[in-house]
């Protein structure tokens, strides 16, 4: 139970960090999309060298298979359903934007982040993890560092954008916890499906959110960035 809630906070704690500087500060956008990159490429190798191993050691290839391609189709149905929210939001004008933009943010970062941290709280079950902890923290900072500043533009207060990012981190180490406490009750094969949904739907996450916003404009240092996290994520996974 402790080492959950230190792994949950642990995770979550980006978005509180990232949501206080860009709260305050517009960093250059060449910085986020760097950070973007090394946390897309950390975020790839503990997806293959934690989770999928584990679920494809466990359930096999056709569970783990299954479990990847239905997490995939997951993410990618309800992430166009939020994006048609969100374009409905803008149609209605101004004010209508500004005020769904703390839910908008609110509810990608969820769409991202509750997969994350449900299979983080699955692998305490068999040791800790902390290669997709590490992966899980890279990419939570410059999503919250981007969208706090969005937010801020957007006419909200620097304690409300606090408030929103303080909620989403809650739910994020809540799901964690209840990712730890499942996975001690479940069959070994039922964990191996539920591995491999949550890494599908975070790779499909990664494809369609870290790494287009990171390699927007095609900057070599981000290709080197990439690998960078790749590399570091490897390591903490061999230890």
């Amino acid at each position: 139970m402790l080492k959950a809630l230190l792994f949950g906070f642990g995770a979550s704690s980006a978005l509180i960090i990232g949501a206080a500087i860009g709260a305050r500060w517009t960093p250059p956008r060449q910085l986020v999309r760097v950070l973007l990159a090394f946390a897309s490429g950390a975020l790839i190798a503990a997806l293959a060298f934690e989770l999928f191993d584990d679920s494809f050691k466990m359930g096999g290839p056709w569970r783990a298979g299954l479990g990847l391609l239905a997490g995939a189709a997951t993410f990618i149905a309800i992430d166009w359903l939020l994006e048609r929210r969100v374009e409905n939001q803008k149609s209605g004008g101004k004010s209508a934007a500004r005020g769904g933009v703390g839910l908008a943010l609110l509810a990608a970062v969820t769409l991202d982040g509750v997969p994350e941290n449900l299979a983080l709280g699955v692998t305490l079950v068999g040791g800790a993890s902390f290669a997709l902890l590490v992966a899980i923290f890279l990419s939570n900072f410059p999503e919250a560092l981007a969208g706090s500043v969005e937010m801020r533009k957007g006419g909200m207060s620097a304690k409300a954008v606090m408030i929103t990012w303080s909620v989403a981190a809650a739910l994020l180490a809540a799901a964690a916890i209840g990712g730890y406490f499942v996975a001690g009750v479940l069959r070994p094969e039922t964990v191996a499906l539920a591995l491999a949904f949550a890494c599908g739907a975070v790779l499909a996450s990664v494809a369609d959110t870290l790494m287009p916003e990171a390699f927007e404009h095609g900057q070599p240092l981000n290709a080197f960035a990439t690998t960078g996290g790749f590399f570091l994520s490897y390591v903490l996974s061999s230890l």
